[in-house]
């Protein structure tokens, strides 16, 4: 049985948090996963609010401490990312954004990342899409096409039957899964301006 490692970040600010309790259940639902193709999932958590004070050291000073440095290594290293934040004003938590911002430049190219977040109403759903989603983007990162959002009332009935959070998180890590073990498209269409026609030969016709 092959192994992947699977980083798991999130942001949330208590404990327990909702975007912990996300966290996991995308984390188990994608080892599962994993496991029916015959792939074994080693799974690191890394809680950001335990490297709060590091990451606001490293934006002053450049440099992570041996305890976010080690956690960087992990999510640099994973073979896959879950990544759970808290919305605060219709965006991710600057808790959250402090730890991308940290990596290095191309840590997470070519990276499948699964992306989700928790809210206190469903208003704030869109912000999926229109914060966190733009992020990974810009940080080249092969991002799932669905994203999991759960707001409060979503965790009543969210582990019975077909709930549509319950829904999300299994297609989520479906859809995760499919890239890690290899089966599922890992990179986007190639960009046609990285191979340019050399200026001399546009101009001898």
């Amino acid at each position: 049985m092959s192994t992947r490692t699977l980083a798991v970040v999130t942001a949330g600010l208590g404990r327990p948090s909702s975007p912990r309790m996300l966290a996991d259940r995308l984390a188990t639902a994608s080892t599962d996963a994993l496991d029916e193709q015959g792939v074994d999932t080693q799974v690191e958590v890394i809680e950001l609010r335990e490297h709060a004070h590091d990451l606001a050291n490293n934006m002053v000073t450049g440099f992570p401490g041996p305890a976010l440095a080690a956690a960087i290594r992990t999510v640099e290293q994973a073979d896959g990312l879950i990544a759970v934040t808290p919305i605060f004003s219709a965006s991710y938590s600057g808790l959250f954004k402090s730890f991308f911002d940290v990596l290095d430049d191309g840590a997470l190219a070519g990276k499948p990342v699964l992306i989700a977040a928790t809210a206190g109403t469903p208003r704030h759903a869109l912000a999926l899409e229109h914060a966190v989603r733009p992020l990974f983007a810009f940080l080249r990162a092969v991002v799932v096409p669905t994203a999991v959002f759960a707001a409060t009332e979503d965790w009543g009935a969210a582990g019975v039957g077909d709930h549509p959070l319950t829904e999300r998180v299994g297609r989520a890590a479906g859809e995760l899964t499919a890239l890690i073990s290899g089966t599922g498209r890992r990179s986007a269409t190639p960009d046609p301006f990285d191979s340019p026609t050399p200026f001399e030969q546009l101009l001898a016709g």
